[in-house]
């Protein structure tokens, strides 16, 4: 929940922040003068490229928390079977020996959204973000029955 309220803020942070932006770049297109307007043009590209971010990682965030819904709805989400130190991290050599059996699974069922997703959770424990996405980008197409590039 908490990381809910924490993205919820950071998008609206942003919105705000693209408003201002995109304000001061009509301020600077009803200037008028050549360079102002091509000024003015690229302030409002930028808020356009921000907010079309901020789409995409909302939609896919939506699409994960979806998947985890289904997938906890038949009991197959990933226990959380991590050894943690005592400040609470998790610790390295747990997360890789989950990471090797996840992957294992995966190679077994590579057509399977379910093990993609699991192992998405293993690269995310593994601290290995951008594999972590590319694994939940291949989950959420699988289970939407698109496309997918071979791995």
């Amino acid at each position: 929940m908490r990381a809910k309220i924490t993205y919820a803020i950071t998008a609206a942070v942003l919105v705000v922040y693209f408003v201002l932006v995109g304000s001061r770049g009509v301020l600077l297109i009803e200037t008028g003068t050549p360079v102002t307007i091509a000024f003015g043009v690229a302030v409002l590209i930028l808020p356009g490229i921000g907010l079309w971010f901020l789409w995409k990682n909302t939609q896919f965030v939506r699409r994960a928390n979806q998947l985890a819904a289904e997938l906890d709805a038949e009991g197959g989400l990933p226990v959380d079977e991590l050894k943690r130190t005592p400040g609470g991290r998790i610790d390295r050599d747990s997360a890789d020996e989950v990471f090797a059996r996840r992957k294992a699974e995966t190679e077994d069922a590579p057509d399977d959204w379910r093990s993609w997703f699991r192992l998405a959770v293993a690269y995310h424990d593994a601290r290995d973000t951008p594999r972590a996405r590319k694994a939940m980008q291949r989950a959420i197409a699988l289970h939407d029955g698109k496309p997918v590039q071979p791995a």
